[in-house]
C-alpha cells in the first residue's frame, strides 16, 4: 500500500511516497511560504497533491506539525512558522487538497515512529527517542506502538523540569530540557554561532566548547534517564540538528547515564543515533497514515 508523507517545516516541507514497508519511490522537498499559517499548510498541501498525482494508488496521507494540534487536526501552536495557529484545519486542507483521507502527528513523535518501523529502533518493542534541535521533543514506543496519550502529547521529554527557577522555556516553564540543551543554548555555552562551530572547536581542544560538551550532554542524560527509568527500554535513539555532533556528544551521554539509572542495567538498551535522515519525519507520516487506515479497518 503506498502512502504520501509531508514534513511540515519551518523552512520548507519534505514529501515522499512509500509504501507500509518504509520503501522510498519518490521524495522532494518545497518551500515553506512563511507568511501565514494557511499558506504554511498551503505548501505542504500543493507537494501532497502533485505526489499523490503521481501515484493513483496512494491510500492516504500523512502531514507532520512542529507544534501543537487538537483532536479536529485544527492548530494550537506551531512556535517556528509566525502567526496564529488555533483553529487552522490542517488535516481537513490537507485531506481536501490530496483527495485522500489524512492523519497527523507531531514531528518528533514521526521521527520516532520512523525510526521505530524502518530504522535505528526496527524490532523493539520498547523505544525512547528524542530530537535535540533548535527545540527538543521526544517520542515513546511501548508494545511496538507510539504513545500519543488521549490528546496526542504524550512523549514531551524537552519538557521535563530537570532544573526548578532554571532558565525560560518557550513552553512557558522554566528549567525544562529543551531550555538547557536546545541547539542555541548548546552553541553559545561553548561561545560560538552554531552546533558546526562547537563541533570545530571541540575537534581545535578548545576548552570551552569542550566544557559546554560535558554540560550539555549530563543535561540530556538527565532527561533520558527519567524515561529509562520509567520505560526500560531496548533503544534510546537521538536525532535532530545537534546530533551533527555524533560520539562527540553520544560519548558523554553514554558516561553519564549508568549513575543516573541505578535500576537498570546499562547493558540493557543501546544509545544510538537515528538511521533514517532528513527524511524521516516524512516517513513517519507515512507509517502513521498506514497505522490509521490499518486501525480503521480492523474496527470495521
Amino acid at each position: 500500500m503506498l502512502f504520501v508523507g509531508l514534513d511540515l517545516g519551518g523552512t520548507n516541507v519534505k514529501g515522499v511516497v512509500a509504501d507500509d514497508r518504509g520503501e522510498v519511490l519518490e521524495s522532494r522537498i518545497a518551500a515553506t511560504d512563511r507568511s501565514s499559517p494557511t499558506a504554511a499548510v498551503a505548501s505542504a498541501s500543493r507537494l501532497g497533491a502533485e505526489l499523490a498525482g503521481r501515484y493513483p494508488d496512494v491510500r492516504g496521507v500523512g502531514i507532520t506539525v512542529p507544534g501543537r494540534f487538537d483532536a479536529e487536526g485544527r492548530g494550537v501552536h506551531v512556535p517556528n512558522i509566525p502567526g496564529d495557529w488555533r483553529g487552522v484545519p490542517i488535516r481537513a486542507a490537507v485531506a481536501e487538497a490530496v483527495g485522500r483521507p489524512a492523519q497527523i502527528l507531531n514531528d518528533a513523535r514521526a521521527f520516532g515512529l520512523a525510526e521505530s518501523r524502518f530504522g535505528a529502533a526496527r524490532g523493539a518493542a520498547t523505544a525512547v527517542g528524542l530530537v535535540l534541535g533548535t527545540g527538543i521533543g521526544g517520542a515513546l514506543i511501548v508494545g511496538g506502538r507510539l504513545v500519543t496519550g488521549r490528546t496526542g502529547g504524550a512523549g514531551e521529554i524537552g519538557h521535563q523540569i530537570l532544573l526548578v527557577n532554571g532558565p525560560a522555556c518557550g513552553c512557558g516553564n522554566r528549567g525544562c530540557l529543551e531550555a538547557l540543551a536546545r541547539s542555541d543554548v548548546f552553541a553559545a555555552r561553548a561561545g560560538v554561532a552554531d552546533v558546526p562551530g562547537v563541533v570545530a572547536a571541540v575537534q581545535r581542544g578548545d576548552p570551552k566548547a569542550c566544557e559546554a560538551v560535558e554540560v550539555t550532554a549530563h543535561w540530556i542524560a538527565v532527561g533520558l534517564a527519567n524515561v529509562i527509568t520509567l520505560i526500560n527500554p531496548e533503544v534510546v535513539f537521538l536525532g535532530g540538528g545537534v546530533m551533527q555532533c555524533g560520539e562527540i556528544l553520544l560519548e558523554p551521554i553514554r558516561r553519564f547515564l549508568p549513575g543516573l539509572t541505578p535500576f537498570v542495567d546499562p547493558g540493557s538498551y543501546r544509545l544510538v543515533p537515528g538511521r533514517l535522515g532528513p527524511i524521516a519525519g516524512a516517513l513517519g507520516a507515512v507509517a502513521w497514515s498506514w497505522e490509521c487506515a490499518r486501525d480503521q479497518a480492523l474496527g470495521d
